[in-house]
This record gives C-alpha cells, structure tokens and sequence, in this order.
C-alpha cells in the first residue's frame, strides 16, 4: 500500500482549499507590510521565509479551523514581529548589528584571505566554484569576494573596484 490511509475527495478537497486560502492570506499580508518580508537580506529574513512555508503547508494540512486560524494567527505575528525588526534595524545601529551579520571580504586583488577562509567555514574549493560561477578567467581579475549577510557570495572583478563597493565589508587583514 502506497499511502498509509484511504485519502477521501473531502479531505483532498480540503487540503487544496487550505492551501490556496493560506497562499492567498501570505500574499496579502506581503501587499500590507510590502516586498522586504521575504528578501534575503538578513538570516532573520531567511527564518521568517522557511517558517512561512511551514506555516503554509501546516494550514494546508488541518483537521480542524481551530488549527487554521492558529496557522493565520501565527503568520500574522510573524509578519507583525518582521515588520517591526526591520523597522528597528533602520533605526538603531545597535539592533542592526545585533540582528545582521557582517559581510566579510575572503579574497582582495586576486589573493585569497585564509584568515578569512577559516572563520567563515569556506573551502578554497568552494571559492573557486563561485570564480568559476561569476566567469572569472584569472586570479588577477577578481578585485574582491564577499561573503554577504545572506550568506551569498559576491564576486568583483574587473579593472578597478570602487572602495565605495567595500563600505561595512569586514576585512580581517586590518
């Protein structure tokens, strides 16, 4: 037997109205507190984005509406709760830094920082995937590599790189 119990058109019908119904309240709430609910800009942005689906898929899944609404409430409060957070770090320095981590710079004018490499857990190999990724043809192109908030990787390479580009990036070598 492929599925544990015999699934009834009732409840399947009831998982894909729970989940549209569910769909359509996340995509409200985005339009009331705007786009930046699910950007990647800070770790707290990515838990609040995998916390939704589960919330998504929770709702999608009830027995019963006490537990629908609870999944509406729960989504609510996370919105209300990321609203005021990104409100928060635009308005002091010291939640800010609480909340985002730092970039940091794992590569300068084609040399890798190895300090940097250690701390944050990125292999060389992995690095030079990202090289790779971003078309890099030699070492002596890539101005600079961050490693961002997002935990994404930002490869600079050209002729000249504005120091501007740099502002707030940690560089362990200094």
């Amino acid at each position: 037997m492929i599925f544990p119990a015999d699934p009834t058109i009732d409840s399947i019908l009831r998982g894909a109205l729970l989940a549209s119904a569910a769909l359509v309240y996340i995509v409200l709430l985005v339009r009331l507190v705007g786009l930046r609910s699910f950007s990647k800009m800070t770790s707290f942005d990515f838990v609040m984005t995998v916390a939704m689906g589960s919330l998504l898929a929770g709702s999608a899944q009830a027995n019963d509406w006490n537990a629908v609404w609870q999944a509406f409430a729960a989504m609510t409060g996370l919105f209300i709760v990321q609203y005021l957070i990104s409100r928060a770090r635009k308005s002091s320095d010291a939640i800010e830094s609480a909340i985002q981590n730092e970039p940091i710079l794992l590569m300068r004018d084609g040399q890798f920082i190895p300090d940097a490499l250690d701390r944050t857990r990125v292999a060389r190999s992995d690095l030079i995937a990202k090289l790779r990724e971003a078309n890099v043809m030699s070492l002596s192109e890539v101005r600079a590599v961050v490693l961002e908030t997002t935990g994404d990787v930002s490869v600079l390479h050209g002729k000249t790189l504005d120091d501007e580009l740099l502002q707030g990036v940690r560089n362990p070598t200094e």
